[in-house]
């Protein structure tokens, strides 16, 4: 009966997903130039918040590619960003 038990346990364990890591989401303000383009925006980085520097350099990387510069980062948390967050990041809510 023990067995049958464990084996159902380890069943059951390769069937459900496994418990993601939460994301930590990053909220920024990036910059273009020629003309001069700003916007604020908040991005995603897989399991939990990085130190301050990582996150930064992360970021930085990440808006690099689209051709913006990183200004600043303004927070970093492990909870999904509320409605109103969303709503400020308009189109560069997980853009980057």
């Amino acid at each position: 009966m023990k067995t049958i038990l464990t084996s159902l346990a380890l069943l059951l364990s390769l069937a459900l997903p496994s418990a993601a890591l939460a994301d930590c989401y990053v909220g920024y303000k990036a910059k273009q130039d020629s003309p001069l383009r700003l916007h604020y925006g908040v991005l995603a980085l897989p399991g939990s918040c990085p130190a301050p520097s990582a996150a930064q350099a992360t970021a930085a990387s990440r808006l690099a590619a689209g051709g913006w510069t990183l200004l600043t980062v303004l927070s970093t948390s492990g909870a999904e960003p509320d409605d109103q967050m969303k709503a400020n990041a308009g189109e560069y809510y997980l853009r980057y």
